[in-house]
């Protein structure tokens, strides 16, 4: 059974061909877009960051090119110089991404060729998107208003306009998304004071955004005078680097050698974009040294006592000339005969 194709599926087939005919035999336009910053590759961003839409084309255009930047609930149509080197540049500021819903954005950028002006125009006051060829100029599609189409509806329809057969202009295009800004923390972990700790995380801030890291004491808080109002933690401003995916990265590093124990929290948030996040770790304090010991067992054998001898020792008999007793003897009988001696004096 043969294979039936609808009329407008073998259209779109044909208009991409001539689209990509049109990118590599006339390269007349070139776009690139840079989100969040000169030098950044990713095609994401947050609400708040600007996008740079950056480019070649040749022929230097009097009028320029015109920029189409159509997304969701959102059309922004202008022009841009061409420089001398056939380079253009144009930034989609970050109040006006600020606002902008989330979702997928086309930038078109158009080349007016040969008659040096755009065939294909927007009329803001109608909403509709005219084709300035044919006469007095007829309506294409309805791009704003009631009626307008949704996007990428609306996208496709203009690519389908520009390369209209009566229709000399050409253009390139590019995308890029935005996301709802956010900030993650990683897992912090426990630590003990004196740590070194790299803090770090992911966002889906641009490349160069300042995002402002506090660290501080969950039981820190007001004081009154009497009180110390002692304070451990850490804040600085760190910026958003490179990262993988539609995510970059950012760190910082605290020293809590003069912390004490406690639970911290941990905040990170957008300084110029509205993005933030919180986590939490627990510090203790540096486990105490222990100096080991080892009880040495009591011996409890008993040795026995040497005898005592018994052997007696004989008891020496005084001799006449070391005993008092004589001595005192012979005198008291020499006091004896002095006092006889005087009574008979004395008769």
């Amino acid at each position: 059974m043969p294979l039936r194709l609808s009329t407008g599926f073998c259209y779109r087939i044909v208009l991409a061909m001539v689209v990509l005919a049109m990118t590599f035999i006339v390269p007349v336009t070139a776009v690139t877009l840079n989100p969040g910053s000169s030098t950044a590759s990713s095609a994401t961003i947050s609400n708040g960051d600007p996008v740079f839409i950056n480019g070649v084309a040749t022929g230097h255009p009097q009028l320029g090119l015109q920029v189409w930047i159509l997304g969701p609930n959102y059309v922004k149509v202008t022009t841009v110089s061409v420089n001398s080197d056939n380079t253009y540049s144009y930034e989609l500021r970050s109040a006006d991404t600020q606002n902008l819903a989330p979702g997928q954005y086309v930038v078109l950028i158009q080349h007016p060729m040969m008659n040096g002006r755009f065939d294909i125009t927007y009329d803001p006051s109608t909403g509709k998107v005219i084709n300035q060829q044919t006469g007095a100029g007829t309506s294409v599609f309805q791009l704003t208003g009631s009626g307008g189409l949704q996007k990428p509806d609306a996208a496709l329809a203009l690519m389908e306009a520009i390369s209209s057969p009566n229709v000399d202009d050409t253009f390139a295009t590019a995308s890029f998304s935005i996301n709802v800004p956010n900030a993650f923390i990683d897992p912090i972990g426990n630590h003990v004071v004196g740590d070194q700790i790299t803090l770090g995380g992911s966002t889906n801030l641009a490349v160069g955004d300042d995002l402002s890291v506090t660290v501080y004491s969950s039981s820190f808080g007001p004081t009154k005078k009497s009180q110390s109002g002692e304070f451990s933690g850490a804040s600085g401003v760190v910026k958003v680097v490179p990262g993988t995916g539609s995510l970059n990265k950012w760190s910082f590093v605290v020293d809590t050698s003069t912390w004490k124990p406690d639970e911290y929290i941990v905040t990170v948030s957008g300084v110029t974009v509205t993005a933030s996040g919180s986590a939490t770790f627990s510090l203790t304090a540096q486990p105490t040294a222990t100096v080991a010991t080892t009880v040495l067992p009591v011996l409890t054998t008993q040795i026995p006592s040497a005898p005592v001898p018994t052997t007696s020792i004989p008891t020496a008999r005084p001799s006449a000339t070391s005993s008092p007793v004589p001595i005192i003897s012979v005198i008291g009988l020499l006091g004896v005969l002095v006092i006889v001696r005087q009574i008979g004096s004395k008769k």
